[in-house]
């Protein structure tokens, strides 16, 4: 017999939305004081043997690095180089490409290690982060690639930067979209530590909502309903195709729209048995390419015809698009094959 509604919420839900709110607000913090404290810095040394190869100015690898601390600001440094000539159109997309991983190393401390990972669990959030973590470097070895084979001297004037006022105007860009500016982060150690702490707080704060929704309609549709055979029908040309479990179809639709829900819906579904590592990584990753359509009209649009126009943002929102749907695709290929 199925336990009450309010046993199951006291004794299921209850705990586990507390535990994961506790790691999220933890982690949140720990990612800003890493932040605040320019540990982040660190991974500088990253920039010039992917730039070099790739025949890119010295000044493409500052752009890369600030992106892992603020995506707008390092977008708005290549923007910048773009229009001052330093880079035509086709080595800024060359960059652009290059800058995903390093977009990526952002979202490892921002979301996928203080957020993800305690939702779905060390295991399967290591492996899923794992994933997408080759799938970005992947990008970014392809636009090192990329460089080497279309790129020459040509594609960039390294005297563009020289003598006008091009530095002196991406720099308070850069500084007020990465937090850096008289408005930013308190410079003191406590004012650092405090400012970390109120971040966590207000990141678990906004998320804790929809954590408990999502994770109670999740508790009691599984354990008042049987979901395979809810969606054994509309889920039989997907497992037909990839293998996967007839509940992968409900979670894809919830990913596809909010990444933190899908993590949130495929959670229980790990811990009962329903889905192996495996397949709940190569769930999510389906997912993702799913969302595609849904990120890029909510957010890639928007962002990229912002900071470079109509024209260019279009040529960049369709090379990030199609380089991020063949690379996962080759990422969930593999995965099943395993």
């Amino acid at each position: 017999m199925a336990p009450g509604i309010g046993s199951l919420l006291v004794g299921d839900v209850l705990p586990r939305v507390l535990t994961i709110a506790v790691a999220i607000a933890g982690g949140v913090t720990f990612a800003n004081l890493l932040v605040a404290f320019g540990v982040i810095d660190y991974i500088a040394t990253l920039s010039r043997p992917l730039t070099g190869p790739a025949n890119l100015p010295d000044e493409v690898g500052g752009a890369i690095i600030t992106t892992a601390a603020s995506t707008t600001a390092g977008y708005g440094m290549l923007a910048e180089y773009r229009d001052s000539g330093l880079l035509d159109d086709r080595a800024t997309l060359v960059a652009v490409t290059i800058n995903t991983f390093f977009g990526f190393v952002q979202h490892i401390f921002t979301f996928y290690a203080p957020v993800l990972i305690p939702i779905l669990g060390l295991r399967v959030g290591l492996l899923y982060v794992g994933a997408r973590a080759g799938v970005a470097l992947a990008i970014t070895l392809t636009g090192v690639a990329l460089g080497a084979l279309l790129l020459s001297a040509k594609n960039v004037d390294p005297e563009a930067m020289t003598g006008g006022e091009s530095d002196g105007e991406a720099t308070p860009d850069a500084r007020a979209d990465g937090g850096k500016s008289d408005d930013g982060p308190p410079e003191t150690t406590r004012g650092k530590l405090l400012d970390a702490g109120r971040s966590g707080v207000e990141k678990t704060w906004d998320i804790l909502p929809r954590l408990v929704v999502v994770y109670t309609l999740v508790v009691l549709l599984t354990t008042y309903y049987d979901l395979e055979a809810l969606t054994g029908g509309a889920a039989d040309p997907l497992a037909t195709l990839t293998g996967l479990p007839a509940a992968a179809v409900p979670v894809i639709v919830v990913y596809a729209f909010d990444t933190t829900s899908g993590a949130i819906t495929i959670a229980p579904l790990i811990e009962d048995g329903v889905f192996t590592a495996r397949t709940a990584v190569a769930t999510m990753l389906l997912g993702g390419i799913v969302s595609f359509t849904v990120s890029t009209f909510k957010r890639s649009i928007p962002f990229q015809f912002g900071i470079w126009g109509t024209e260019f943002g279009t040529k960049v929102v369709v090379v990030n698009t199609t380089l991020k749907v063949v690379w996962i695709a080759v990422a969930l290929a593999l995965l099943l094959a395993v």
